[in-house]
């Protein structure tokens, strides 16, 4: 008993000496004390940043993509399963009890056979002297972490992915009565030319040019409503339902502008709020706990172990014969090739990598966001633009129509008035589901709250 006390006491001193590289430490006076281009979003304080949009039908289908998307209920299982996993490897460090109850049987050759009751109960118990038990509950502990924050990463990116296929869907809304819009006027246009042409005022070539400008626009139609199916069936997907037939649309036939939505902060707050991240940090601190684990195997290792026999000699039903023993195995690494050393340089290699994936996931996050606030200012100086070039087409295109039909200018003035007209109606409605685009990419990027 005394060589076992002293055996323990010399491995408990040991184990308290036992190496555990930490997680390198994430420097983050790198990070810019602000983006390089000003927010210029109008904030309140509610985190939900899509209700930014003011749009009830938006509001709906965000909740239901919370709800009942299947990426998200994927993340959602995983959590559970390793959060599971923390406890499993917790239960490594409480004493395990197993029984078991048998026969016992003897006898010669020539004997009659002795059976008799027996049973009894085992003890395994590891004190986690060498310290891998504890780092194999860190590297659990944070797998779970990540898996938290990899649920959370999944709804930033299903609700990004929803709100911009609606805004897509309202794009294709918008255009398809603005090629209604554009139809009506150009069949105005030919009914006039026909007219001149009848009164012989024009020449058929006119008829012609009027008729091509219509059938070019009405021809628009089809990859329209093409776009509009797509993205009312990627919406369906996101909710998690199979491609339903496409919905009536919106009677608001604009893209919702954005009125307001939570502030972006600043770079350093991409630390704490950004999902992505907060998974590449908890990715690094599982590889800094499993180094911890692999320099543990260089230690020795104890394992207690104890036994409880009960039995009956006589086969009368009574316990008469109660046995305990207890055990202690020391498995002391000696010799293996260089096997250990490696696997601490691989799990230190591994910690490298996945602190480089850290630096890049935070470069990545931070040009996300500077395209983001580049795209909203820009998209939006294009609208203002777009706006006024609207005025001077709808002006030009009035004056060069009541020319036309006085004889004093050419149709190909009118239909160049009128091409210019709609082509700047097309490309505003493109431009402000731009500024759309920006404003999702722009609070996917800074990680904003997406609810609990």
């Amino acid at each position: 008993m005394r060589i076992i006390s002293a055996t323990v006491a010399s491995i408990l001193l040991t184990a308290c000496a036992t190496p555990h590289d930490p997680m390198p430490v994430i420097d983050t006076a790198a990070v810019p004390s602000a983006f390089l281009t000003g927010n210029r979003l109008s904030v309140e304080g509610d985190d939900l940043w899509w209700r930014g949009f003011d749009d009830p039908r938006l509001d709906a289908i965000i909740e239901r993509a919370l709800s009942d998307n299947l990426t998200i209920a994927a993340a959602r299982d995983r959590l559970r399963a390793a959060r599971a996993a923390v406890l499993a490897e917790r239960a490594d460090r409480v004493p395990s009890i197993s029984g078991d109850i048998g026969i016992e049987g003897t006898g010669g050759v020539s004997e009659r056979l002795n059976a008799r009751p027996a049973g009894g109960a085992g003890v395994l118990f590891n004190p986690d002297l060498n310290g891998r038990l504890s780092r194999e509950i860190e590297a659990a502990a944070a797998r779970a972490q990540a898996s938290a924050y990899l649920l959370a990463d999944a709804r930033r990116l299903v609700v990004a992915a929803t709100v911009q296929q609606y805004i897509d869907l309202r794009r294709s809304e918008a255009q398809l009565t603005l090629i209604e819009e554009s139809t009506d006027l150009q069949q105005q246009t030919l009914r006039i030319v026909e007219l001149r042409f009848g009164a012989g005022l024009s020449a058929n070539l006119d008829v012609r040019r009027a008729a091509a400008d219509l059938a070019q626009t009405e021809a628009q139609r089809g990859i329209l409503l093409l776009q509009r199916s797509q993205a009312a069936r990627a919406l369906s997907v996101l909710l998690g339902e199979v491609p339903q037939p496409l919905p009536p649309a919106s009677a608001d036939q604009t893209i919702p502008s954005f009125n307001a939505g939570p502030p972006t902060g600043v770079p350093a707050d991409l630390l704490r709020r950004r999902p992505d991240l907060l998974v590449a940090e908890a990715n690094l601190a599982e590889a800094a706990a499993i180094v911890g684990i692999e320099q543990a195997d260089l230690l020795p290792a104890l394992a207690l172990t104890g036994r409880i026999s009960i039995g009956d000699s006589f086969g009368l039903g009574l316990i008469d014969r109660l046995i305990g023993t207890v055990g202690a195995i020391l498995d002391v690494p000696l010799f293996d090739g260089g096997r250990r050393r490696a696997e601490i340089a691989a799990a230190r290699a591994e910690a490298d990598a996945r602190f480089n994936d850290y630096r890049q996931t935070l470069l990545d996050a931070l040009r996300e966001v500077e395209n983001a606030l580049v795209g909203i200012d820009s998209f939006s100086a294009r609208s203002a633009s777009l706006r006024d070039a609207i005025e001077q087409s709808e002006s030009a295109f009035n004056q060069s129509n009541a020319l036309y039909r006085e004889g004093l200018t050419s149709l190909f003035d009118v239909l160049d008035a009128q091409r210019q007209l709609i082509g700047s109606r097309q490309s505003l409605i493109d431009s402000d589901a731009q500024i759309a685009f920006a404003i999702i990419d722009l609070y996917a990027a800074v990680g904003a709250t997406t609810g609990t």
